[in-house]
């Protein structure tokens, strides 16, 4: 069995459910007609580290970051 797994971020404002749910759906039936079988919805954090910038100027500080990805089989 193979498997892949694609990136999910549909970029809308907070609070669009609906619109998420709708980017989700049309991801997977984008898939399905390729022969892929939705497997799941999953979420990845991570810290993404922060930069000492030049002499301290410009430094930012590490910040958590959730990625979501989404599996596919056939």
């Amino acid at each position: 069995m193979q498997y892949k797994v694609v990136p999910f971020e549909p970029g809308v404002a907070g609070g669009q459910t609906a619109t998420v749910a709708e980017a989700l759906d049309n991801m997977v039936a984008e898939w399905a007609a390729a022969g892929w079988e939705f497997v799941a919805l999953e979420n990845h954090s991570t810290v993404v580290p922060g930069d000492a910038g030049c002499f301290g100027i410009g430094a930012s500080p590490p910040y958590p970051k959730t990625f979501s990805l989404v599996v596919f089989r056939k």
